[in-house]
């Protein structure tokens, strides 16, 4: 790193967007990425779209259980 940084011309905020939306990665062990592709590709879905799917599944299960 440098000793020192010159912020003279920095515009604040330059980049902020107040609607930007935060994705935050997700990552699956190895098997269970093989396992749902292949059963995503039988389906003729996304394999985001059938996570997706079995999350909300799940998460119904849960709040029906409460």
């Amino acid at each position: 790193m440098r000793d020192h940084y010159d912020f003279q011309n920095a515009e604040r905020g330059k980049f902020y967007r107040p609607d930007a939306t935060l994705r935050i990665p997700v990552y699956l062990d190895e098997h269970l990425q093989t396992y749902l592709s292949a059963a995503a590709e039988r389906k003729g879905t996304s394999l985001n779209e059938l996570v997706n799917e079995l999350l909300s599944q799940d998460i119904s299960i849960v709040e029906a259980m409460k």
